[in-house]
C-alpha cells in the first residue's frame, strides 16, 4: 500500500471502468480546478495531471473506494505532487524554443488566495451592515432575490437596490486597496 494512502473499504472486485467513472464523477472537476490553479490557469496541463492522478488511484483500486470522501485529500496530495514534479522536471531541462519561461510562473502556495480573501473581508467590513447582510445572503448563501427578501423581511426591489449599491461600494473598497475589481 503506497505511503499515506487513505484507509477505505477494501474492494474485492477487479478494478474496472466503473472505478474511473465514479472517481471522475465524484472528484474530477474539483481536482482539475485545483490543478489548473496550481498551473496558473493551464487547463490542458491540468487535464494531464488529473489523468495521471486517476491512473495512480486506479493502480490501487483494490484498496480504494472512489466514492469515499476520505479519498479526496489523498487525491489532492497526488495532484499537488504531480504539479510540483512537472515543474521541477521542466526546470531541470533546458528551455525549448517557443516554450514560455516557467521561472515567471512558480507553483502557487495559497498565499495569494489567503491575501485576497483578507482584502475582501476588510472591504466587506467597510460596508453598511444592511449591505453586508444582503451580499452574504445573495452571493455567499446563494439565495435568490425573492428568498433573500423573505428572510430579511423587505420587498424584492429593496434587495435588488441594496445589492446594486453594496456591489458598487465593495468595488470601490477593493479598488482603494489596490485590487482592481471588475
Amino acid at each position: 500500500m503506497p505511503e499515506s494512502l487513505p484507509r477505505t473499504a477494501i474492494r474485492p472486485a477487479e478494478p474496472t471502468e466503473e472505478f474511473l467513472r465514479a472517481l471522475y464523477e465524484r472528484h474530477g472537476s474539483v481536482l482539475q480546478r485545483f490543478a489548473a490553479r496550481m498551473l496558473g490557469g493551464d487547463w490542458h496541463r491540468a487535464e494531464d495531471v488529473l489523468q495521471e492522478a486517476a491512473i495512480r488511484a486506479w493502480q490501487h483500486a483494490a484498496e480504494l473506494d472512489p466514492t469515499a470522501e476520505a479519498l479526496r485529500p489523498w487525491l489532492f496530495h497526488v495532484v499537488r505532487n504531480l504539479v510540483i514534479d512537472g515543474y521541477r522536471g521542466r526546470q531541470a531541462r533546458p528551455q525549448e524554443a517557443g516554450e514560455p519561461d516557467v521561472a515567471h510562473h512558480p507553483v502557487p502556495d495559497g498565499v495569494d488566495h489567503a491575501l485576497t480573501a483578507q482584502v475582501v473581508v476588510d472591504a466587506m467590513r467597510d460596508l453598511a451592515p444592511f449591505q453586508r447582510e444582503v451580499l452574504l445572503h445573495v452571493y455567499y448563501m446563494g439565495r435568490s432575490v425573492s428568498q433573500t427578501a423573505r428572510v430579511l423581511g423587505v420587498p424584492p426591489g429593496t434587495v435588488k437596490s441594496r445589492t446594486y449599491y453594496a456591489i458598487r461600494a465593495l468595488r470601490a473598497g477593493l479598488n482603494s486597496r489596490g485590487m482592481h475589481a471588475i
